[in-house]
Parts: structure tokens; C-alpha cells; sequence
């Protein structure tokens, strides 16, 4: 659908092709729940930093892509290029592994074995001795160290419980209500808010970098809004602030290891909100340009590691389920932003703008401080 978007007749055609997109890419979180079924406990937070710097490259490459076709030829050729690399991923569809524990979930033991034989072999190491088993229903203690080696052992089909029919049976109903039981209601309710939150957030953050700058052109001008022709200018402010994500990316390595996930997430938060205070009052360009880097710098920081943080809070049978969920509700957050970080400012409220983006982030930082599970080190449910 995005490349057939590049060739739309008219604007509602491709606003139509573009929701499209936006539900193909909806389904993006699924790619960070299986990859951290992979993952040991020790290694998951320095591994989902690598896997988000390829979100954060395709991000920088995006704006260079813009900067230079753009001018050059048009937005239908951004958007067909923007397409290509969809088209290389499917290929690798085929041959991906599904993930054990949710195999084990699906009491699809033998295929869960042969997964595991897979890696095995390939990493050149043999699997510890013993029978695979799935506990479904099993208490953890959160403060007690676990160790993947005590749930996935090679190689003995286990009878479905009631747990995993239920799951199957009922689908999506029963997860939800699994998500808005008693023992992971807070922890839903919550991961949803901050979702909401981090979502606003990033994709505001993304509108201020071009309006903040036509705002400042128009309401010193006295009009209410008038188009700021520099669209190379656009596209170069646009770059810069993208590429904050690398070290915010780096800075969230150092911190989620140390300080844990919830100490990681509302830190960067508290200071995401630093970064916006000075842009309550007009600044020049060159300011204005840096305080933006940094905001997202730690934005993207902060949604990277609640990332990390929610597969991890989640059971395997509800884990895509919960996180999805949560994501769908951060895009609630992606739809309203405009109406503050393009309304507000085109209508000359810059400092109610940027207020409610500082209240938006200290409550998603009080939200994390009230999680009532630190997943730091703790093995996939």
C-alpha cells in the first residue's frame, strides 16, 4: 500500500492508502515481543537498545531520504522509495522462527523442541538435559532471581491446561479480561496511560521541530498562520532532532542496567520535561533546534525502554495481546498531538502548547514511579 500510495490521483485516495499503511505498521510491536522471547533475562535491555537504533537509523535515513528527493523530484518519489524496504523483509517471513514460549503456550510442544534443536545447532551448543515444560499458571516472585534454563528443557509433549484452552478458545476476549484481572490491572492501566503519554510525546515532539518555526515566523508577523516556504530548512532541523535518538538510545543502555526500567523511564521523562521548560517563552531558531534535541533524546529513551518494560510485565499467553493494546492506545496519543503541537501553536499558544506537554510527561513520570513490578533481570513469565 505505500508504494501504490506514491501513485494516488487525488488527496483522498491517499489519505485512504495511508491508513492503509498505518494499520500495517500498527502491527509493529509484534517484532519486539518475539524478539525478546529470545532474549536471556541478563541481556534483554542491551539487546532491545540494539534493536531500536535500527527504528531510530530508519528514522534518520527517512529525513536525508526527504532532504534530498524531495526538491529533486516529488513526494511520490519519497514515498515509493520509502516502500522498497518492505518489499526486501518478506523474504525473511519464511525462514523467521516462531517463538518457543508462545509454541509452549499453544501446547505445541514438538514444535517448540525443534525450534529450540534449531538454535542449538546453529550456536554450536547442546541443549541442557531434562523435558520441556510450560507452567501456566505458576506464581513468581518478582524479588527472586530466575534463569530461562528452569522453563525451557528439552523434549516432552505437557497436557494443555484450562489456562492455554481458554486462550484459544476465547482469544481475544479472554486475554482482556486476563490484561484487566486482579494481578495485572494496575500494571495494564498504567502501561496504557504511559503509552498514551510516551506516544503523545514522541510524535509532538516530531510537529515542534516544523512548527515551532513557522509559529515564530507568523505571530511575530501578526498573521495566524502563514506557510514557511524553507522546506530544506525543515528537512535539516528534521535530521538534526532525529538523530538525538542515537544518544538517547546510548543513555537509556547505560541507565536501564543500572537503574532499572521504572527508574530509566520516569529519569528521562522528568528530564524530557527540562528540556521543553525554555520553550514556554520564544527562542531563537539555533535554541530552539537544541532544546528539541534533547527533549527527544530522552523521549525516545524513555518509549524505548517502556518498550522493553512491557513484554516483559506480561505472561507469554497475553504478551502480544497486552502489548498491542497498549500501543493502540499510545496512537490515540499520535492522533491527538496535532491538536496541540499544530492547533495551539498555528494559533499563536505557544505556552499552552508547551505546558501541556509538560503535564502530559510529569504524569507519565509519576505513572512509571507507581508500576508495581521492576522486571530488571526477572525472567519472562
Amino acid at each position: 500500500m505505500g508504494f501504490i500510495s506514491a501513485l494516488s490521483p487525488n488527496y483522498l485516495c491517499l489519505m485512504a492508502l495511508r491508513f492503509l499503511v498505518g494499520v500495517g505498521v500498527g502491527g509493529g510491536h509484534v517484532f519486539s515481543s518475539w524478539f525478546l522471547e529470545f532474549v536471556p533475562a541478563q541481556n534483554r535491555g542491551t539487546w532491545m537498545i540494539v534493536f531500536s537504533f535500527f527504528w531510530t537509523l530508519g528514522t534518520v535515513l527517512e529525513a536525508s531520504l526527504a532532504l534530498v528527493v524531495i526538491p529533486a523530484l516529488s513526494w511520490r518519489w519519497l514515498l515509493a522509495f520509502t516502500a522498497l524496504p518492505c518489499f526486501l523483509l518478506l523474504p525473511f517471513f519464511g525462514i523467521t522462527p516462531e517463538s518457543p514460549r508462545y509454541l509452549c503456550a499453544q501446547n505445541r510442544m514438538s514444535d517448540a523442541t525443534l525450534v529450540l534443536e534449531r538454535i542449538s545447532k546453529t550456536n554450536q551448543e547442546a541443549l541442557p538435559p531434562g523435558i520441556l515444560t510450560y507452567n501456566h499458571g505458576i506464581e513468581v516472585d518478582h524479588n527472586a532471581p530466575t534463569y530461562e534454563i528452569d522453563h525451557l528443557l528439552p523434549v516432552k509433549e505437557k497436557k494443555c491446561t484450562d489456562d492455554n484452552a481458554m486462550s484459544s478458545k476465547s482469544g481475544s476476549v479472554a486475554a482482556l479480561r486476563s490484561l484487566l484481572s486482579q494481578n495485572l490491572r494496575r500494571s495494564t492501566l498504567l502501561l496504557w496511560f504511559v503509552f498514551y503519554a510516551n506516544t503523545f510525546a514522541y510524535y509532538g515532539l516530531v510537529l515542534l521541530t516544523s512548527q515551532l518555526s513557522d509559529a515564530n515566523i507568523s505571530c511575530a508577523s501578526g498573521l495566524r498562520y502563514v506557510k514557511s516556504e524553507q522546506d530544506a530548512s525543515l528537512y535539516k532541523d528534521t535530521f538534526i532532532t532525529s538523530l538525538a535518538e542515537f544518544p538517547g538510545l546510548i543513555v537509556s543502555a547505560v541507565l536501564v542496567e543500572w537503574l532499572g526500567r521504572k527508574a530509566t523511564m520516569w529519569c528521562l521523562l522528568f528530564t524530557c520535561c527540562g528540556f521543553l521548560g525554555p520553550l514556554v517563552f520564544h527562542q531563537t531558531e539555533l535554541w530552539t533546534t537544541a532544546l528539541l534535541f534533547g527533549a527527544r533524546a530522552c523521549a525516545m529513551g524513555s518509549f524505548t525502554v517502556l518498550c522493553l518494560y512491557a513484554p516483559e510485565v506480561y505472561p507469554t499467553s497475553v504478551r502480544s495481546t497486552g502489548v498491542g493494546i497498549a500501543n493502540a492506545i499510545g496512537r490515540i496519543g499520535g492522533i491527538v498531538c496535532p491538536l496541540v503541537a499544530v492547533g495551539m501553536l498555528r494559533s499563536c499558544h505557544q505556552m499552552e502548547a508547551i505546558v501541556v506537554f509538560e503535564v502530559v510527561l510529569c504524569l507519565a513520570a509519576i505513572a512509571c514511579m507507581l508500576f508495581p513490578v521492576e522486571t530488571k533481570g526477572r525472567d519472562m513469565n
